[in-house]
């Protein structure tokens, strides 16, 4: 009867003791944890301004004040190597024919004058045979007048037989002439008759495009694309997108430095000559020309490269030191004081760094102003 007395009087506690005890267990851990954790710092967001926080101790977040100094406006773009169209030429035949012997290709650096294909052309074989004609034709018209004369001092004619010999002599010439200017013409070498023309190139510099090849038919000068496109690479352009909201800070005349994706070390000085006065509808931007020298001719059509671009003139710009920027959903941010311990978070424009490691601030700050001076700080705490 004891042993049975002693189990039933737990059996009839339990109950009421294990609640009691897991309360006091939760009671303590939440002081404990009350104890170790500070109390949070941020009110996230005030009068529904998701820019605008609150903090308990604004104390902790130092500020710096916005300073002015002038600096060189910069602007940096991506852009990529093209050919100046000014030293580009294409490479035309004047007469129709078949390509018979190709002797450069897309590519290949050539020399003015240098022989690029042959052409078996039967525009160049009516012309000599044209030439070879009229020729005949004025050695006969030549004789004839000659004799003309000799009679008509004789008495032998009259005047008017040879005032026609003079007119068939004189059309002879002029008709010879023709045939010679034809055949310069089509580029042909009278010295030299022969149906194969040669197609030379007019200017030096690197086949830029090639579209030939061996066999193929050429068309005459009215409907026959440029079989070869040589570019002179001493001088090349490049063509940058400016985005509408910094074309104002770009101007024809500006310095501009290239630098070349896979050649850090290296920077090629150009200048802006020609920014395009219509936006690209669908982008935005604005083509910016930049004109550089390339006499190593390292820098080929294609390339993809970063431009900088440099005012002449120093502008005043607000700077504050690059720690108070903190960039956030895609864009650059402040945290500027906004009284009774809040701060207002303000989106910037930023220009380059300066060398001491002040960050230049475009639009978004002016002179006077101050900043939270380290901005990540405060960004995650306001975020806790």
């Amino acid at each position: 009867m004891k042993i049975g007395t002693i189990w039933r009087r737990p059996a009839i506690l339990r109950p009421v003791v294990w609640p009691l005890l897991g309360l006091a267990a939760l009671l303590l851990a939440g002081c404990s944890r009350a104890k170790d954790e500070p109390p949070s710092s941020t009110v996230v967001v005030t009068n529904g301004d998701p820019n605008v926080f609150t903090m308990q101790d604004p104390g902790q977040f130092p500020l710096t004040p916005v300073q002015v100094r002038k600096v060189n406006d910069e602007v940096h773009v991506n852009g990529v190597i093209a050919p100046d169209i000014n030293r580009s030429v294409p490479v035309v035949s004047l007469s129709g024919g078949r390509v018979v012997d190709i002797k450069a290709k897309l590519g290949d650096a050539v020399q003015k004058g240098q022989e690029l294909l042959l052409i078996n052309s039967p525009d160049v074989s009516g012309a000599f045979s044209d030439y070879q004609k009229f020729k005949a034709d004025e050695a006969l018209a030549q004789k004839q007048l000659a004799r003309a004369k000799l009679l008509y001092d004789k008495g032998a004619i009259a005047l008017a037989d040879l005032e026609t010999a003079e007119d068939s002599d004189a059309k002879a010439k002029a008709d010879l002439a023709a045939a010679v200017q034809r055949i310069h013409v089509l580029g042909g070498d009278i010295n030299h008759p022969s149906p194969l023309l040669p197609l030379r190139a007019p200017i030096s510099g690197v086949i830029v495009d090639q579209q030939t090849t061996g066999g193929t038919g050429v068309r005459s000068l009215d409907n026959q694309a440029a079989l070869f496109t040589i570019a002179d690479l001493s001088v090349v352009w490049v063509l940058c997108d400016v985005y509408q909201d910094m074309l104002t800070r770009v101007h024809v005349g500006d310095n501009a430095e290239i630098t070349v994706n896979g050649l850090p070390n290296e920077k090629f000085p150009g200048k802006v000559i020609n920014i395009s006065a219509v936006l690209d509808p669908a982008t935005r931007t604005a083509k910016v020309r930049i004109e550089l020298s390339n006499p190593k001719g390292i820098l080929r059509p294609g390339m993809f490269v970063t431009a900088t671009f440099t005012a002449g003139n120093s502008l005043n710009r607000a700077v504050v030191p690059a720690s108070a920027v903190v960039h956030l959903h895609d864009k650059d941010w402040v945290y500027t004081p906004a009284g009774s311990n809040q701060f207002r978070r303000v989106a910037v424009q930023l220009g380059p760094q300066e060398s001491d490691g002040q960050q230049v601030v475009i639009s978004g700050l002016k002179a006077g102003a101050q900043v939270v001076t380290n901005a990540l700080q405060f960004s995650s705490a306001a975020e806790e």
